[in-house]
């Protein structure tokens, strides 16, 4: 075995040894299915006052906003809105002071996403289990 190969082969063994400690980001999949756990039944609308203090999404059609420290919501759009998962900001178009099915998710180059379910999210429990699961 020549010198170049084998300093190829260590460093791809080095790198792939270094990366076997790091935590992975869990699935679209999978944090859809934990928000779900605490997700409350579909609701027509919420208060929305216009702004949101952040946002995750869950792949295609869902997506989680939070308007305020413990105030979470699950939306699900329809037609697969195909550049969320790689959007960097979003916006959201509503009708009025609440947000409900008919309002939009404004992503990417003015791709809208028709909202067609928001569930509440009871993310202060969320919060409370996970801090629980990892204290033990």
């Amino acid at each position: 075995m020549s010198l170049k190969i084998f300093i190829t082969v260590l460093t791809a063994a080095l790198a792939l040894g270094a990366c076997a400690g790091i935590p992975q980001r869990k699935s679209d999949q999978e944090q859809l299915e934990r928000y779900l756990q605490y997700a409350g039944e579909p609701v027509d609308s919420v208060s929305y006052l216009g702004g949101y203090d952040s946002w995750r999404a869950l792949g295609r059609d869902q997506l989680v906003i939070w308007t305020g420290v413990n105030d979470a919501y699950l939306l699900s759009v329809s037609g697969g809105c195909f550049d969320l998962p790689f959007a960097n900001r979003i916006g959201i178009k509503t009708r009025g002071p609440t947000l409900g099915r008919g309002d939009s998710v404004i992503v990417g180059r003015g791709q809208r996403c028709l909202i067609t379910e928001v569930r509440p999210i009871d993310y202060r429990k969320m919060k409370q289990d996970r801090a629980s699961s990892e204290a033990r």
